[in-house]
């Protein structure tokens, strides 16, 4: 099975919200979402657990692409621009610092029209374990 499919089939607060991963190359991954009804909040823009969600979904992916089981230690998310219903949201994760325990990711979250919505930072930790998957997509 491949990582993209693993956590595809087995996120399933991520899959519940809609989001998915569509790539991961070693040290990048991509996911998607559309903005649904169910996502928005009361002030009828897309809720920032929603959005929280489809960066720590590509988190997941890009932190665990070198094969390694990788988990976020910390993670900060900062909101630039609303989501509306309908947006079909996409976030791009980085590896920016890849060290052998600690590496350090970033995941920028852009709508439709390439408008960025939020970017989102995160510290992982990397362990000794191998990840279950036999390849990345």
């Amino acid at each position: 099975m491949t990582l993209k499919d693993y956590l595809n089939e087995n996120d399933l607060f991520a899959a519940d919200a809609g989001a998915s991963i569509v790539e991961v190359r070693e040290g990048y991954s991509r996911a998607v979402m559309k903005v649904v009804k169910g996502h928005l909040n009361a002030g009828g823009v897309c809720q920032g657990g929603a959005l929280f969600t489809l960066a720590d979904l590509a988190l997941a992916a890009v932190m665990n692409s070198r094969g390694k089981l990788t988990l976020s230690l910390e993670s900060n998310i900062t909101f630039l621009h609303s989501a509306v219903e309908g947006d079909v949201l996409t976030a791009e994760a980085t590896e920016t610092f890849n060290h052998h325990k600690i590496p350090y990711y970033e995941v920028k979250i852009h709508n439709q029209e390439q408008q960025l919505i939020c970017t989102f930072t995160a510290m992982a930790y990397r362990k000794k374990n191998d990840f279950p998957f036999e390849s990345l997509m």
